[in-house]
């Protein structure tokens, strides 16, 4: 049975992540020439994530989407709000601490102590998910929410340093990575179940969108407490290869810090999860088997697909930046760009994960395929102003003050249901991808042009969790004109809370 699920993930690693290969191949072998050290560590690296994203896909699928609704169903049940929220808490805080991305960001902000940091984000995506399950339980609004929580964001921007700002965006996406999304989304699939009202299904939704201000807001505060004079950045090493068997070493020699990352992860979960199923659960051996399973899947999967991107695409993307960059016509970075953009969230693991569970709680009303597509619309879109950006140094608060105002706008009129999966697909679009290969790609190209990397550069990852917030709503509005259009069809399950009928949506 894995052996043929394992099959099916291959097919989709594979079409996530050979585009990219062949549109960085097809750039060295035209107008952006590449080292043959970096182009094999790129390929090398790209052999890794599709073996790593293959792992990750299934292990997600029997292993962390199960353990977090089994026990957002459990705790609900016990209808003691105290418990659920502490355990919500909990949960919040420790998993954003094993999230590996945070490192990355820790590193960045050298004027603010790392733990200090760490500890301050996951404090705050641990407080934003006890606020979004205290809105399932008493079915808030979610753009009431978001509004009030995205305010705030913009109020403490004011009074934030500059230098600061791209950095404080960028980490509401690095928080909610592969190993946060997966098991946020399953917890509050679990913790709706309770609810028999039509709008529970609905209501499943949003929590990573909550859970990705926390960090935003966590990052402002501490600016204003250290006062920092500026932000720090690591700079990418481009690595130099004679032959194969360094080749080999540049990889093996990477592959033990990421088991004791992943293990440092993963345990934790583990460990939490063990003690619910001996003190509450008690789940049959068959499916906790499964469970254990997948679990081994998972950690092989993050561990091969994070050495492939972090020692092969860091420093690809680094160097094909600043060789674009560096080219007669320079603005042809962003069409570029916006192409790899576009076929890069494929490659994101929680992408799939999103897919699967929008798919199945919409009965197929959004399929995964739109939903993909919308995504990568968006993501295409963000690399292009964050480049922009790059090229011509404006404020990051230029974009991001007129993009969410459309967003709130839009969460007027569309369905709950569309606003919900926007937000929830931003925070799951900024991904490691992100990070590691187009976040260097800005940061090379701001090298070769002398630009500032802090101000200019920085703020990739945020613009990529802020389109999609405006795409998928605007799908949800070319959902809604359709429905007009077409003739009620067979009633099935409600999705949509505030709609009668709905149409299958296809691209």
């Amino acid at each position: 049975m894995y052996r043929t699920r394992l099959m099916e993930k291959l097919d989709e690693a594979l079409n996530a992540v050979l585009p990219i290969v062949a549109i960085v191949l097809i750039l060295s072998l035209t107008i952006a020439p590449i080292t043959s050290s970096v182009l094999l560590a790129f390929l090398f690296g790209g052999a890794l994530l599709i073996i790593g994203n293959m792992f990750f896909s299934l292990g997600a699928e029997l292993a962390m989407e199960p353990m977090g609704q089994h026990m957002g169903t459990r705790i609900t049940a016990s209808r003691n709000l105290a418990l659920i929220l502490s355990v919500g808490f909990i949960l919040g805080f420790m998993i954003t601490v094993s999230e590996p991305d945070l490192q990355v960001l820790a590193g960045q902000v050298q004027s603010i102590p790392n733990n200090i940091l760490i500890f301050s984000v996951a404090g705050g995506v641990g407080l934003f998910l006890v606020i979004a399950l205290l809105r399932i339980l008493l079915g808030v609004p979610l753009r009431t929410m978001l509004l009030i929580s995205y305010a705030l964001v913009f109020l403490l921007a004011f009074f934030a340093p500059r230098s600061f700002m791209a950095v404080a965006f960028d980490s509401g996406g690095v928080t909610t990575g592969p190993m946060t999304v997966p098991f946020i989304m399953a917890f509050g699939i679990g913790i709706s179940a309770i609810r028999s009202d039509r709008h529970a299904a609905d209501d499943s939704f949003g929590l990573i969108s909550l859970c990705s201000v926390g960090p935003i807001i966590a990052v402002l505060i501490l600016s204003l407490i250290f006062h920092p004079e500026s932000a720090e950045y690591s700079e990418v090493i481009v690595p130099e290869i004679a032959h194969s068997i360094e080749l080999a070493n540049l990889f093996t020699s990477a592959f033990p810090t990421y088991f004791k990352e992943i293990a440092t992860a993963l345990l934790p979960i583990a460990a939490f999860f063990g003690v619910f199923q001996i003190v509450s659960l008690r789940l049959d051996k068959t499916t906790l088997i499964r469970i254990i399973i997948g679990l081994i899947y998972t950690y092989i999967g993050l561990v091969v697909f994070l050495t492939g991107v972090n020692v092969g695409f860091m420093p690809a993307g680094a160097y094909l930046g600043s060789v674009l960059a560096s080219l007669p016509v320079r603005w042809i970075i962003i069409p570029i760009g916006m192409l790899i953009g576009y076929y890069i969230v494929k490659a994101e693991p929680a992408v799939y994960v999103l897919m699967r569970q929008v798919e199945e709680l919409t009965n197929g009303a959004v399929t995964g395929s739109v939903l993909q597509k919308t995504l990568s619309i968006g993501v295409a879109v963000s690399i292009g102003l964050a480049l922009m950006r790059v090229l011509t140094g404006i404020s990051i608060l230029y974009l991001v003050i007129p993009g969410y105002a459309i967003a709130m706008l839009l969460s007027l009129i569309v369905p709950d249901i569309f606003t919900a999966i926007a937000f929830d697909s931003g925070g799951v679009a900024s991904g490691p991808m992100t990070a590691t290969f187009l976040l260097p790609l800005a940061e090379g190209a701001c090298i070769a042009l002398g630009g500032n990397v802090v101000t200019d550069a920085f703020g990739v990852v945020s613009m990529v969790a802020m389109t999609p917030l405006i795409a998928i709503q605007l799908l949800g509005v070319a959902y809604k004109l359709k429905q007009r259009e077409t003739k009620p069809q067979v009633i099935q399950k409600d999705a949509f809370a505030d709609l009668d009928n709905y149409a299958i949506i296809e691209l």
